[in-house]
């Protein structure tokens, strides 16, 4: 199995709509089976999308309707001209920029089973964009969640705080889990983040018996303004040991064009062992 996860940035960047073009080819290309996407963003102006579109779609719940620019939606309906049909799902959790839905978004090119969603933050504004919401997909017996979690010592909403409520909810689900996204906690940095993760889950990166650098911040960026060199922020944990063939950095102009200021990271699993 091969899974992506992405940082999409998606419109605020610049040339967004070749940026999706250049996101929809390599997906074609390599077949992910899961895909999690951050900052996947609608303007809240849009028009609602024609509900005969959203066939393969799974709500989380129904309180913000797809709309026609819904960045997931339009890769979503790429992908299924270039003969990819991915179930899947998107919820916001803020207000992003003053005029985005701002959420994650899963695909999965096997039906989804089931949808989990809950807020990861303390603060639930939809106006905050610290606001935090995780969401999950169960498909084929195995759970893959979506994070975009703040930042550790952040006063406002801290990084443990949000981990201890994702915690509370990943203890009552069994079988497989996977956790992708953007944890914004550099894997460099001791006792902080990432230390809290790797205490209980598996970074498949380290499992790989192929890697690069990992690095998927390369400069300065939203939210890590004072950033001056590569970070490790963007992961695919496992909850139990997996034989993991390979971790690759993608979109990082040596593996596929740049498509935002994130690169992604994609991990091929072999088998649990």
């Amino acid at each position: 199995m091969k899974f992506l996860t992405l940082n999409t940035h998606s419109w605020m960047e610049e040339d967004p709509l070749i940026k999706l073009n250049n996101l929809c080819d390599a997906i074609t290309r390599y077949s992910f089976d899961v895909i999690a996407l951050q900052e996947v963003n609608q303007l809240m102006t849009s028009p609602i999308v024609d509900q005969s579109l959203l066939i393969t779609f799974s709500p989380t719940n129904n309180e913000h309707p797809i709309k026609e620019d819904n960045f997931a939606f339009l890769l979503q309906q790429e992908l299924q001209k270039n003969g990819l049909e991915y179930y899947w799902t998107w919820e916001p959790s803020h207000i992003g920029y003053d005029r985005y839905d701002e959420g994650v978004a899963v695909l999965s090119l096997k039906p989804i089973q089931e949808t989990r969603s809950f807020f990861a933050s303390e603060n639930t504004a939809y106006t905050d964009y610290k606001s935090r919401k995780v969401i999950g997909i169960k498909s084929e017996n195995q759970w893959f969640f979506n994070l975009h979690l703040g930042w550790w010592q952040d006063e406002h909403d801290s990084f443990p705080g949000q981990w201890e409520k994702c915690t509370a909810l990943f203890d009552t689900l069994k079988g497989p889990i996977f956790l992708l996204g953007d944890f914004n906690n550099p894997a460099h940095i001791r006792h902080e983040g990432y230390e809290l993760v790797t205490q209980n889950w598996f970074d498949t990166y380290h499992l790989a018996e192929q890697k690069d650098n990992g690095l998927t911040v390369a400069e300065a960026i939203d939210g890590w303004a004072e950033n001056q060199s590569g970070l490790r922020i963007d992961y695919i944990f496992a909850n139990q040991p997996v034989k993991t063939t390979s971790s690759q950095v993608i979109f990082n102009n040596i593996n596929e064009p740049i498509v935002s200021d994130h690169f992604g990271v994609v991990v091929e699993i072999a088998s649990y062992t």
